[in-house]
């Protein structure tokens, strides 16, 4: 049994480390692989690394047929996710949906048996309208995905359900809230970059405000942990399982937690700042606890706790 994962960034190196910690030898499949920033997360050598382009189906084909890969989680998607999703919606399409579709086809057409797809909490949180309250016969029943982002992995969610439907691919994707976590590079979206600003500058010593708002939060650990038990659980009833921390934080807790962990760090809130990301609905893992087994090992004082730690090291600062 061989995993290819696509992308090798902040979360898919993670899925690679836990991979090779249960003895495996997945292949991580990279359009350009930050080899200085693997290196950080596992042993380089400990994986198989492929150059290969999503949009590009016989690349997918070459790796799957030359390493029997039997498993596929499919983490790549177009930089800066939402926010260079609205920048340049169609390199998004590209490689949020037709990178979807590729992957799936290839999937189908070498024979492996199942796709986990990374999807995000965005698909819950971006949508509007639904004014015709459900009713299937008029025109605005359903919500409609508010941003080109949300709108990608949407149409990737459906059209890995389908695949599933009538091609036999076990597909199953997992949301994400916004994803932290240490990578030397930065990745992730922007509210990504906003917690690594605030480890960097409260280490630092640098003051330093953030916005008002209430986000939901998860560490690439925990997240690369669910897509793992998402992979391997066998006989689930579910094709789409939420991940998360189980509650948001408002801004200021945040803060709070930061200093916490790191006295006298400089943070504090701008209250004349436009509001970030804020939202009524937040993602319930219950489906996520009952039929995966998943349930956060780091809560966000641990999470800022191990990130601060990380950085720490890397900036020579000891602990």
């Amino acid at each position: 049994m061989t995993t290819m994962i696509t992308g090798a960034g902040l979360v898919g190196s993670q899925i690679a480390r836990i991979l090779v910690q249960q003895g495996e030898k997945p292949v991580l499949f990279d359009i350009a692989p930050n080899l200085t920033a693997l290196a950080d997360v596992l042993d380089v050598d400990s994986v198989s690394l492929f150059r290969g382009d999503l949009l590009n189906p016989f690349d997918l084909g070459k790796v799957i047929n030359e390493h029997g890969v039997t498993r596929i989680v499919h983490t790549a998607a177009y930089p800066n996710l939402g926010t260079g999703a609205q920048e340049n919606p169609y390199g998004a399409i590209q490689v949020n949906i037709m990178g979807t579709a590729n992957v799936l086809e290839a999937a189908r057409l070498h024979g492996a048996e199942r796709v986990v797809m990374i999807s995000t909490a965005a698909v819950a949180r971006g949508v509007a309208g639904g004014e015709d309250n459900g009713d299937r016969s008029k025109e605005e029943a359903l919500p409609r995905p508010n941003s080109f982002y949300s709108a990608t992995k949407w149409a990737g969610e459906n059209l890995g359900y389908n695949y599933a439907r009538s091609h036999g691919v076990d597909f199953r994707a997992v949301r994400f809230p916004n994803v932290c976590g240490p990578w030397i590079p930065g990745g992730g979206g922007r509210p990504s970059a906003m917690f690594r600003t605030l480890v960097e500058k409260s280490v630092d010593g640098v003051e330093h405000t953030v916005p008002p708002g209430v986000m939901e939060w998860l560490y690439s650990k925990d997240a690369a942990r669910g897509v793992v038990l998402a992979l391997q659980a066998e006989g689930v009833k579910s094709r789409v399982f939420n991940l998360g921390v189980g509650k948001p934080y408002d801004n200021q807790e945040l803060i709070d937690i930061f200093k916490q962990v790191v006295p006298g760090a400089k943070l504090s809130i701008d209250e004349s700042a436009t509001t970030s990301q804020t939202s009524s609905v937040f993602l319930d893992i219950t489906r996520a606890q009952t039929e995966l087994g998943f349930d956060a090992e780091y809560d966000i004082p641990a999470a800022v706790s191990d990130f601060v730690g990380w950085y720490r090291r890397l900036k020579g600062k000891g602990n």
